[in-house]
């Protein structure tokens, strides 16, 4: 149901380690209660209320993310978000962080490609001046000059390491090749010449794209009503821009069978694998998710784990995921094995993806992937936290609220013939892509890349 509330006040807040113990198990997936709520100011949220213990948690999310940044400033938003702690309203960044321990209030603030997020987490007792505290943060940081330079050099530290670690180039590497020019193509934590160039004012700027009202989604589980929570999120988002930044074009991902080297000295080699996936609201994602599970998705019990793992012993893991993201969609996989047993591996991950594309799956494949996902689905929802973290991603994905109780039916439909019909269409031999980092003997990179 949707509530409609008059103005009043707002709250929000956090948790620290003393709040650690007020994380409850709620009822079963099937039994969470949502509620939809909308605000005077027109935002909309969904609740799920638990008064039994004084806590309760908030979720926030900006969609457009570091996507967002403005051609020439990447990194901005990446620093623009490590800085909204840092000093805001009247605090600097000592302050801010003694007064949210002081209302036991923690506040988490977080980004992708795709989204800003903000996790907050308040005792009840505290709920107005954790609030004001959050509002701060999101309405008036302070992005003083001795924070940026701070925080900065911690961001280019990162980037630094990054451009040592194997997966960390391999993605980059990747996402180059499938992205080119789109923002997807490049680091969202910028390069050390990108980053050392931002300013505070493009800092500011990546704030006021970023986080606006016509991109927030909100959900909030605990101890605060359905009216308590309209008024909080009007007095803490209501002085928010009107609009943000406008959102990236959607690019079209292709790719070409073959392999990109990046030569790296390390005794063994790490392997980034994929091609296009599909659209999260695709028709097919329910049977492309079962299908996955049982090709690389679940566990020691999946094709490319039991053959490259269990069988031959290339590698200690090994496993593929979809990736639907808001502007393009993806179908990787991971593997790290020896450097002179690497191309094995590669060979016996393309076995396997035709075979599922040309064959699909067993019977006994079908069932056990279908009780693995829906076996631990229910133990997602196993405190305030996670379950304002799934409620805020539904409303992101577009799904309706009766999605928790009908998701384990949707994995039960999948048949044989489905698992068959998605593999043939979204498995794509031709097209899997590797990217090798490391000194894979045997293995050369082709002119595809």
């Amino acid at each position: 149901m949707t509530l409609n509330f008059a103005p009043g006040r707002f709250l929000t807040g956090p948790l620290i380690a003393a709040a650690a113990s007020l994380w409850l198990a709620l009822p079963a997936a099937a039994e969470v209660d949502i509620q939809q709520v909308e605000t005077p100011m027109g935002f909309k949220a969904w609740l799920v209320e638990e008064p039994s213990i004084p806590f309760t948690a908030l979720e926030i999310r900006f969609k457009g993310g570091e996507a967002l940044d403005a051609p020439g400033k990447r990194g901005a938003t990446n620093l623009m978000v490590g800085l909204l702690e840092e000093g805001a309203g009247g605090y600097d960044a000592q302050g801010f962080a003694a007064e949210s321990e002081s209302l036991a209030a923690s506040f988490g603030y977080s980004s992708s490609q795709d989204m800003v997020s903000v996790s907050a987490r308040f005792l009840t007792e505290n709920r107005d001046e954790a609030t004001e505290l959050l509002r701060q943060s999101l309405i008036e940081p302070s992005f003083s000059e001795t924070a940026i330079e701070r925080v900065r050099a911690q961001v280019l530290s990162g980037i630094r390491s990054d451009a040592k670690d194997p997966d960390s180039i391999a993605s980059a590497t990747f996402d180059a090749e499938v992205f080119g020019d789109h923002p997807y193509g490049t680091d969202p934590s910028g390069t050390v010449e990108s980053v050392s160039a931002l300013s505070r004012d493009d800092i500011v700027d990546a704030w006021k794209g970023a986080m606006a009202k016509d991109r927030v989604y909100i959900a909030a589980t605990g101890d605060i009503s359905a009216e308590e929570l309209s008024t909080l999120i009007d007095n803490l988002l209501g002085d928010l821009p009107e609009t943000g930044a406008p959102m990236p074009e959607d690019v079209d991902v292709e790719t070409s069978a073959g392999v990109t080297v990046v030569p790296f000295d390390t005794p063994q080699s790490v392997a980034l694998f994929g091609h296009k996936g599909l659209k999260r609201d695709d028709p097919d994602f329910f049977a492309a998710y079962v299908m996955n599970t049982i090709l690389g998705g679940g566990g020691f019990e999946a094709r490319l784990m039991n053959e490259v793992r269990e069988k031959r012993g290339l590698t200690y893991g090994i496993y593929s995921y979809l990736v639907p993201m808001d502007h393009a969609e993806l179908y990787l996989g991971h593997v790290a094995s020896a450097n002179d047993r690497i191309g094995e591996a590669m060979q016996v991950i393309r076995e396997e993806w035709a075979k599922l594309a040309e064959n699909g799956c067993t019977e006994a494949e079908l069932e056990q992937a279908k009780t693995y996902l829906t076996g631990a689905y229910p133990l997602r929802f196993d405190g305030n936290g996670p379950i304002a973290g799934i409620l805020v991603g539904m409303q992101m994905d577009g799904l309706t609220p009766d999605y928790i109780a009908t998701r384990n039916d949707k994995i039960e439909a999948v048949t044989l013939d489905d698992v068959k019909r998605v593999a043939a269409r979204v498995l794509q031999p031709d097209a899997l892509r590797f990217v090798v980092v490391g000194q894979p003997e045997g293995v050369e990179s082709d002119d595809a890349g």
